[in-house]
């Protein structure tokens, strides 16, 4: 099941270097299909205590730990319906990992997606944005409670990875746009062939990056780092190559990686030995410091998401 990647970067080999994760709870959303499903096979073979394998649909999710269970007899894999463009749902899949389990140790927030039409939430903000960020934004911060006592414990080792991309770099002028969260954000579609759909989509990924930086800072005792997986097959790329300039970069530039390919940089900060990370900090694949902008290092910008996306979030803490 290992593969060395061919690309630049740390080599890694799931099967090897992923140590023993006995006792450990772990979440990946996003993980019945692609890079998700893919994060949960490579972990489930060091047989952690439990993994829950969040996705919105029940059948496909039935589907991918059927083979997960093929792949690694005797996994301990749950399913967790959860679908981030809900937050109710997003508080209700909380509500049920904190009824049933005292420790989360790896929280992977790979679900996501990509140049995706205009469109609103059933909670009212841009679609991309709820589902990628905010969604996970809410995801952590009602399991943080239960993220910091597992820190507190002996030999602990917590770990928060937020997937992101490269596609940040084309977030619109000024990074989040704060004002129109709550709209389709139909005016930064201001180039032909739909290109705003990707400055919508730089957003969230910048969202996500700003979410893990600010994570660190905050709680140190977590480490939280957001990732790069290179451009991966999956079903989210003929979206992404909808635009014909995007698909001549692309067939002219990039060589597509495999979903277990493009899982390997999620797993290697997830699962890597702690002094090889720095805590807050943006990967490219696999293990190597990313690229940066004036927006996705902005101590400024970070904290102003922070407290943003906290403050809509309040309503969703009660009751928990």
């Amino acid at each position: 099941m290992g593969f060395l990647l061919p690309a630049t970067g740390k080599p890694f080999d799931p099967e090897t270097d992923i140590p023993d994760l006995a006792g450990k709870v772990i979440l990946v959303t996003g993980a019945n299909t692609g890079i998700g499903k893919a994060t949960v096979v490579a972990l489930a073979v060091h047989q952690p205590e439990r993994i829950y394998l969040a996705a919105r649909d029940a059948e496909k999710a039935a589907g991918a730990i059927k083979d997960v269970e093929a792949a690694v007899p005797g996994a301990c894999i749950s399913f967790l319906e959860l679908d981030l463009a809900s937050l109710a749902s997003v508080r209700s899949a909380a509500r049920r990992v904190i009824s049933e389990v005292k420790r989360l140790d790896i929280l992977v927030c790979n679900a996501g997606i990509m140049a995706a039409p205009p469109g609103l939430t059933v909670d009212g903000y841009e679609l991309q944005f709820q589902t990628n960020h905010l969604g996970h934004a809410l995801l952590i911060k009602l399991l943080l409670p239960t993220l910091l006592h597992t820190a507190e414990a002996p030999d602990s080792d917590v770990r928060v990875i937020c997937q992101s991309s490269l596609g940040f770099q084309i977030a619109p002028m000024g990074g989040i746009r704060f004002d129109s969260l709550k709209t389709t954000q139909e005016d930064l579609s201001v180039l032909p062939d739909s290109f705003g759909t990707y400055y919508r989509y730089g957003q969230s990924k910048l969202a996500n990056i700003l979410t893990a930086a600010e994570l660190a800072k905050r709680y140190p005792q977590i480490t939280a780092v957001s990732v790069h997986p290179g451009i991966v097959d999956t079903q989210l790329l003929p979206n992404y190559l909808r635009n014909k300039w995007i698909r001549l970069v692309m067939t002219r530039s990039t060589s597509l990686k495999t979903p277990m390919e493009g899982a390997y940089n999620q797993l290697w900060t997830a699962t890597a030995p702690k002094d090889h990370l720095v805590n807050g900090e943006f990967y490219e694949a696999v293990g190597v410091l990313g690229v940066d902008s004036c927006y996705s290092k902005s101590e400024k910008l970070a904290a102003q998401l922070w407290d943003w996306t906290m403050k809509e979030l309040e309503a969703y803490e009660t009751d928990m």
